[in-house]
């Protein structure tokens, strides 16, 4: 998937949402592979109150593998993330 920005100094600050409509925040970073000149992913800064801090808990953000990535233009659109499910432990009883 080519990007259609002419700069990639432009995605930098960009709001990316979900497949889904949902916010998650913006673009903080790009990771080049440099020997094939490809992104390799983005890093996205988790916005408070986002989904996608609510996935993440306390930490600042989360890096995308740029497979993920659906389109860039006025904003960023990534395929939904889902949280992997929490199993509860069972109740011992006594």
């Amino acid at each position: 998937m080519p990007i259609n920005v002419k700069n990639l100094s432009e995605m930098f600050g960009k709001d990316v949402f979900t497949t889904k409509g949902t916010y998650c925040g913006k673009v903080g970073d790009v990771k080049v592979n440099l020997k094939k000149f490809r992104v390799r992913s983005l890093v996205i800064e988790a916005a408070r109150g986002s989904y996608l801090a609510e996935i993440v808990g306390g930490k600042k953000g989360v890096i995308i593998p740029y497979q993920m990535v659906q389109s860039i233009d006025d904003i960023v659109i990534v395929k939904h993330i889902t949280p992997p499910a929490i199993k509860e432990p069972e109740e011992i009883e006594n």
